[in-house]
C-alpha cells in the first residue's frame, strides 16, 4: 500500500513544488503548463507521458491548444503521496 504525504511533507509542498497548486476539495495537486502553440504543448505530453511510464505514475490531464493542465493524487493511496512529488519535481525538470 502506497501511503499518503504526512503533515511534515504537505507543510514543505509550496516550497518543494512552487507551480503546483492544491485542488480544493481533492487531495491532489495541479499545474497549468502554457506554450507558443499546440505543436509544443504536444510535444511537452510525449515527454511527460514518458516521465510517467518511468515513475509508473499517471497524470491526469488535459490540453487546449497552446495549453496542457497536470493533476495528480494517488488513488492507491487516496491522495497525494510521494509518488505525485516526485513525478511533478520530475515534470518541472522539463520546463
Amino acid at each position: 500500500m502506497i501511503a499518503k504525504l504526512d503533515a511534515a511533507s504537505r507543510a514543505t509542498l509550496s516550497a518543494t513544488l512552487p507551480d503546483w497548486t492544491l485542488v480544493e476539495g481533492r487531495d491532489a495537486i495541479q499545474r497549468e503548463f502554457r506554450f507558443r502553440d499546440f505543436s509544443e504543448a504536444w510535444g511537452f505530453m510525449a515527454r511527460v507521458a514518458l516521465l510517467a511510464e518511468k515513475h509508473d505514475h499517471h497524470p491526469e490531464w488535459s490540453n487546449v491548444w497552446n495549453r496542457v493542465e497536470i493533476l495528480l493524487s494517488t488513488h492507491d493511496a487516496g491522495g497525494l503521496s510521494a509518488r505525485d512529488v516526485a513525478l511533478a519535481q520530475a515534470i518541472d525538470a522539463l520546463v
